[in-house]
């Protein structure tokens, strides 16, 4: 285990994370949106939820699982610590949100799966995604998914917005930023076979048979999704399942790409300097302002990529109801 002191997400932030959200804040409709949300959007409902409903970890509650959380927050230089809840929910999923009161809750199916390692693997995993600033946009992202469908253009006029690229736009973003996420886990852990091991588990891990579950294989498998992408049309059915075309959207991506990027990551000249204490230091983190950000080429490449998979998404669901 390493700590990082003063860190800037910058150090670690991926590539494909900032494009995406250059490419999501230029998007028409993305200004319009972030309006609304600070308008009626607020964190004191989901604290009350979660202080009735579940467990909030400290050192009296869940001891072993705050020690982990708490080394984790002091690797990453993160302050104030986020809230920490346990949920009493089978499935295998953890997650972080808020703005002016970050929060991590991880569900009791997935400490029930991971070993204290893998677990610390989670847990530098979303305090991540806190420290990138990713947490204001994945609340925008879940109240248009969740909310716009009946909302309308009664309330607040996002009707419309739905039907133009804003949506592939934040799915394309909230894939991207599980990437800057699994470097810092990457950070913390500096193990990537326990990071593969625990990604092994979380896409199709099982306790009654965890002994027959090989890491050489699960890697293995990763390159040879790798190499289905010599075929042009896999990779265009690739992006497709990733943005609706079965009528739904992946927000992470496929775990063995995950794999691929952290291993190339890994064995680089940008991790290395990290690790010698050689990093960008930490001023005013970028993702908590929603005011849109100035569009840059890779923006706008990106912007006209997501526009050209809508309109070919568009075209083959015509084509099935016709």
């Amino acid at each position: 285990m390493a700590s990082y002191p003063g860190i800037s997400s910058q150090a670690f932030k991926h590539p494909l994370d900032q494009q995406a959200e250059l490419a999501l804040r230029s998007v028409p409709g993305f200004d319009l949106l972030a309006s609304r949300f600070s308008e009626y959007i607020y964190e004191r409902p989901q604290q009350i939820y979660l202080m009735g409903n579940n467990l909030k970890v400290n050192p009296r509650q869940y001891s072993t699982l705050y020690g982990i959380y708490r080394d984790c927050i002091q690797d990453l230089d993160i302050y104030p610590e986020p809230s920490l809840y346990v949920s009493q929910n089978p499935l295998v999923n953890s997650y972080s949100l808020g703005r002016e009161h970050p929060y991590i809750v991880v569900n009791t199916g997935l400490l029930d799966l991971l070993n204290e390692d893998e677990i610390r693997t989670v847990m530098a995993h979303e305090l991540g995604h806190i420290k990138c600033d990713h947490s204001i946009l994945i609340q925008m992202f879940l109240w248009v998914r969740n909310t716009a469908s009946f909302i309308g253009d009664i309330t607040l006029g996002i009707g419309k917005i739905m039907t133009t690229g804003l949506i592939y736009a934040f799915y394309e973003w909230r894939r991207k930023a599980e990437l800057s996420a699994d470097r810092a886990s990457m950070l913390v852990i500096d193990d990537v076979n326990l990071i593969f091991k625990t990604m092994m588990k979380l896409a199709g891990g099982s306790q009654k048979y965890a002994h027959e579950c090989s890491l050489q294989e699960f890697i293995k498998q990763s390159d040879d999704y790798h190499r289905m992408d010599e075929d042009s049309l896999n990779q265009f059915y690739k992006i497709m399942i990733y943005n609706g075309a079965n009528d739904t959207f992946l927000t992470h991506p496929f775990t063995v790409e995950r794999v691929r990027y952290l291993q190339e990551w890994s064995n680089s000249a940008q991790y290395r300097q990290i690790k010698q204490g050689n990093y960008p230091k930490a001023g005013k983190e970028g993702s908590i302002n929603v005011d849109a950000t100035p569009k840059n080429q890779e923006s706008e490449d990106l912007k006209q990529k997501i526009a050209d998979l809508q309109a070919e998404i568009e075209r083959i669901r015509n084509a099935k109801n016709s």
